[in-house]
């Protein structure tokens, strides 16, 4: 398997996003379970309750501009537009009694709702 990384505008040095290593775990996980995909695409929308919302999808390749994160041998990525949204933030998985999803801890939003996925700037 060819790494996303080896593209050189693949990244960003201004903008910081990490992985939880339950984060990267879940991502291997999933990623076992789908051929030919090869990351999380990690994105934000318009929309949602709070005005913005996290969007998650699958990935075969990374695009120009994309940030690519890695960790434990697992790849997320991140359009350069929605980099200035989530810079700073920590991508986290939790299984919980509210259930299992990725969430976000992004020192951007100035609020959000219940459920994590919507936020405000």
């Amino acid at each position: 398997m060819t790494s996303l990384k080896q593209h050189p505008t693949y990244t960003n040095m201004t903008t910081s996003i990490t992985l939880t290593e339950a984060a990267a775990s879940r991502i291997r996980d999933i990623l076992a379970r789908e051929p030919g995909k090869r990351a999380l695409r990690i994105a934000v929308n318009g929309g949602g309750c709070s005005g913005f919302q996290y969007d998650f999808q699958l990935a075969e390749a990374a695009m120009e501009g994309d940030l690519v994160i890695e960790r434990s041998g697992v790849q997320a990525l991140v359009d350069s537009v929605s980099q200035e949204f989530l810079n700073g933030a920590e991508v986290d998985f939790v299984d919980d009694l509210m259930g299992q999803s990725f969430r976000i801890r992004n020192p951007n939003a100035t609020s959000s709702c219940g459920c994590g996925t919507s936020f405000s700037i």
